[in-house]
């Protein structure tokens, strides 16, 4: 995938957790930027265990592509403990996954990506970088309302008006399905990157490393889990069908 002379001049910083959507997003700013730095949260998270592969993804993302190891820059880990110590919920608690009365998943942690585009734009302004980039979708998810493409605009606005900068907030995600992202993968850099995102990556809710499905590491049924088998399944379907 070709890259835009003018972004290959400028620097990036990708929200990077760890999971199959944000090494996706990785991959897609290395395509793109000159520098790319990336950011991680410790937030109290029941899957911290995702904070452990970023490292290993990171590593191997530079040995795949000459030109993203030459891009692929520093690595940040912000601890937000707070947000995880005021969070009611699934992700933050150890508590059974089920659903809200009001729709969404007990699962949602109410002001995450919110927070976490403020704290990412903060560091973006020591850094000297304008682009943030974010792997939320609103296309194939758990209902999360701050995932929306409203809400990441709006976001958008109040960060540029309240920093006084020209922040540009990418969401490559945000109208592809779990399918279309494991494509993405694909053309982005083959084989050997979905290899690497399906084995690597950490999208399970509850933290299970110890199960290797075909289509990654997780406990096969919360939430997450079920959202990356069904993608990876129609993904290797249409590859068949092909």
């Amino acid at each position: 995938m070709s890259t835009p002379a003018r972004a290959s001049e400028e620097a990036a910083l990708v929200l990077f957790s760890g999971g199959q959507d944000s090494a996706t997003c990785l991959a897609w700013a290395l395509a793109r930027f000159g520098r790319v730095e990336t950011l991680g949260f410790d937030y109290g998270q029941r899957h911290a265990v995702e904070l452990e592969c970023r490292e290993t993804l990171r590593n191997g993302l530079r040995a795949q592509n000459p030109l993203w190891k030459d891009r692929l820059g520093m690595d940040h880990t912000l601890a937000l403990g707070a947000l995880g110590d005021i969070s009611e919920t699934a992700l933050t608690r150890n508590a059974e996954i089920a659903m809200e009365k009001d729709g969404l998943p007990n699962t949602f942690v109410p002001g995450r990506n919110i927070i976490f585009l403020t704290f990412a734009a903060a560091l973006a302004a020591r850094r000297g970088i304008r682009h943030i980039v974010t792997g939320v979708c609103e296309t194939d998810y758990s209902g999360y309302p701050d995932c929306r493409d409203d809400t990441i605009k709006a976001v958008q606005v109040a960060l540029n008006l309240g920093m006084d900068s020209r922040y540009v907030l990418h969401t490559p995600l945000m109208w592809i399905d779990k399918a279309e992202t494991w494509k993405l993968a694909e053309e982005l850099g083959g084989a050997p990157l979905v290899s690497l995102i399906n084995q690597e990556s950490h999208t399970c809710y509850l933290g299970d490393r110890g199960t290797m499905h075909p289509w990654g590491h997780g406990c096969g049924e919360c939430p997450a889990c079920a959202l990356r088998r069904a993608g990876w399944e129609e993904y290797v379907a249409e590859k068949t069908d092909a």
